[in-house]
């Protein structure tokens, strides 16, 4: 919500308000008056269009620069018609009394600190014309409505910045998670495929090495395009690649939908990797279920990719499952070589996406972390929390 719509609804208030002080206050001196009927027929029309404008004080779209000149005039004229309803100057205060300061404040909130500061001039100088002249009550008041009034214009326009700056940033910020989130997704499938191919393509040669070369020269523009480029237009998540992730299908999940971690791990078992878990479901929302999965699903691509012993064998890997209560941990363990001290950030800077966007990326959106520890011809193991939910 704007931080202005509540100052609109003040100031309809103060206006309601501020009429019905004038009315009583002309009335105690109405005896006193020379001409009292003139004092009467404006605060008819003070009345009414202060009930008939009532709409148009609630917004800045609707308060235009057309309305503010009219509500102006019809506190100026208040001011001015002192002068006849009170020809002896027996009463002080003026007809439309401080009803007049609603009239400037509008401009304050419409227009900010300079047209607070114009408006306010415009009263004062009407009031010195009723007043005949400088007196000490009349410039305390108009310096009180003058102080107030910019105040609040400079408070208004601070804010409307402050609000345009965090729209900004949530923009960035929804730009950043959309772009990583298509990251994710292509390092699983698009990247992995490119890869696969040059891989192939460097070990077959002849004509498959010029297909390989082509598909490396994709994959390094990809990488390229997903870490540096603007962010593309949202689009549907379109799955992972073929044979990574089987997590549930289907479109955006209903927010209260729950999904068995544990099934979706204890499925990617096989000749080399071994799921270990608890007897009983592991449950968690549908889209956190999918992440922790493809995570997981990262994981093993990285221990079937980079874990190979010298006959061309990926090492075994090791899937673990435990439920925690307030938090769910997976772990996933090979024997493999081991990473080298600063691979990890040397492959970020190098743009691949593995570790920092499919692994690291999905668990810090869930509000969890992903730990490595990892011992040079010991293998490598990988701890994934993330927060079970309260209402899990």
């Amino acid at each position: 919500m704007s931080v202005e719509r509540p100052l609109w609804r003040a100031l309809a208030g103060y206006r309601v308000l501020t009429l019905c002080y004038a009315v009583g206050l002309f009335a105690l001196s109405a005896p006193d008056l020379g001409r009292p009927w003139i004092g009467v027929g404006y605060l008819l029309v003070l009345a009414g269009w202060t009930v008939a404008t009532l709409p148009r004080v609630g917004s800045a779209s609707r308060c235009t620069p057309g309305f503010l000149a009219a509500d102006m005039t019809v506190a100026v004229s208040g001011i001015l018609l002192t002068l006849l309803a009170d020809p002896e100057r027996a009463v002080n205060p003026t007809l439309p009394s401080i009803w007049v300061a609603g009239s400037v404040l509008a401009f304050a909130i419409r227009g900010g600190w300079r047209w607070a500061a114009a408006a306010s001039a415009l009263v004062g100088v009407a009031n010195l014309i009723e007043n005949g002249g400088f007196s000490r009550s009349t410039v305390h008041n108009v310096l009180l409505v003058s102080v107030a009034a910019v105040a609040i214009g400079y408070v208004v326009e601070v804010a409307r910045a402050s609000e345009r700056t965090l729209a900004r940033a949530l923009r960035i910020e929804a730009a950043g998670r959309e772009r990583e989130r298509l990251a994710r997704d292509i390092h699983d499938g698009v990247l992995q495929v490119l890869a696969m191919v040059r891989r192939r393509g460097d070990e077959l040669g002849g004509e498959a090495a010029e297909l390989g070369r082509l598909a490396g020269e994709q994959e390094v523009a990809l990488r390229a395009l997903i870490t540096g480029a603007p962010p593309l237009d949202p689009v549907a998540d379109p799955g992972p690649g073929p044979g990574r992730s089987g997590v549930v299908p289907g479109g955006d999940p209903d927010p209260g939908a729950r999904a068995d971690l544990r099934a979706l791990l204890a499925a990617r078992a096989r000749d080399r990797v071994t799921f270990a878990g608890p007897a009983g479901a592991v449950l968690l929302p549908v889209a956190a279920a999918r992440e922790v999965d493809a995570a997981v699903a990262a994981a093993l691509d990285n221990v079937e990719r980079h874990a190979v012993g010298p006959d061309g064998t990926p090492a075994r890997a090791w899937v673990l499952l435990e439920d925690e209560g307030e938090t769910v941990l997976v772990t996933v363990r090979d024997e493999g070589p081991g990473i080298p001290p600063g691979r990890l950030e040397a492959a970020a800077r190098e743009g691949r996406l593995g570790v920092s966007h499919s692994i690291r990326g999905r668990l810090r959106e869930l509000g969890g972390e992903a730990r490595w520890e990892s011992v040079p011809g010991e293998g490598t193991e990988v701890e994934m929390t993330v927060p079970r939910g309260t209402d899990a």
